[in-house]
């Protein structure tokens, strides 16, 4: 599905995902680091991350809150790096989890996409290389329009220059930019900003929606089925095998299928 490429102009640049966790959500308090199998569901993310073929780093990027030492610790215990920084203002944390580490490409990741496909991670990146530098933002969430989406939610993957990101964090106070890393590129810098949504292979696609993030409770009951069911035949199960599942066992997909997403003012 995703061919390694020469990084070309980029092989001088540190591609750094972040993760932005928390424990304080106020649908699902400690969702990131629920169990399945024992396991905290942020292990699981960062532990399928570090497939990915391009990533150099990994970073995540939690508040100086108390109840988020948990998330600390687990990322000093898997060996990758945290920053800890404001919980209202996500956009400045996750800027400052980048500049931590040295990051030059930014690969935005919430902590609420646990069984995240590092394919797909690397094909969203292979856009940005192929292309760099003319787009300033390549995602494949729509970027702000629903009609273009064609990942499931769950699945979403925002790529972007640091230094792009750090001269936003300069100049917005809204509130909303402040608290959803990338809104602004795709919200009030489109005439500043080029931007490219990927198209996504077929496999990746479904007629019927399939909601892989976890913010509800009903999203935890079903993010354990699909990762219970499927971990026993691989631990590093794809997308397509995600889908699969979904195809021969749709009753699963009623778990969460009335959970609501959602979104910014006007997107």
């Amino acid at each position: 599905m995703c061919e390694t490429m020469d990084r070309g102009a980029l092989k001088a640049k540190k591609i750094v995902a972040s993760i932005e966790a928390r424990m304080t959500s106020s649908r699902l308090p400690g969702k990131v680091l629920k169990p399945v199998l024992g396991e905290p569901f942020l292990k699981v993310l960062v532990e399928r991350l570090k497939r990915s073929r391009y990533l150099d780093a990994i970073v995540i990027a939690t508040t100086i809150n108390p109840t988020d030492e948990p998330i600390a610790r687990l990322a000093r215990q898997l060996g990758v790096s945290v920053f800890r920084g404001s919980e209202e203002d996500v956009l400045g944390r996750v800027v400052g989890a980048v500049e931590s580490v040295g990051g030059d490409i930014i690969v935005e990741i919430t902590g609420d996409c646990p069984l995240m496909d590092p394919r797909v991670v690397d094909h969203v990146l292979e856009n940005y290389i192929r292309d760099f530098p003319k787009y300033d933002y390549v995602c494949n969430t729509g970027a702000g329009d629903k009609s273009l989406r064609e990942i499931p939610i769950g699945m979403d993957v925002q790529v972007f220059s640091f230094n792009d990101l750090k001269k936003i964090a300069a100049v917005t106070k809204d509130p909303e930019d402040r608290e959803h890393v990338s809104l602004y590129f795709y919200r009030t810098g489109k005439a500043r900003y080029s931007i490219k949504n990927v198209s996504i292979p077929s496999e990746w696609k479904r007629e019927y929606p399939v909601r892989l993030t976890l913010d509800a409770p009903e999203d935890y009951q079903f993010l354990q089925t699909i990762y219970e069911r499927l971990v026993e035949r691989s631990a590093y199960f794809t997308l397509e095998d995600i889908l699969t599942l979904c195809d021969q066992a749709p009753d699963i997909l009623r778990i969460n299928s009335l959970v609501v997403q959602r979104r910014p003012t006007g997107i």
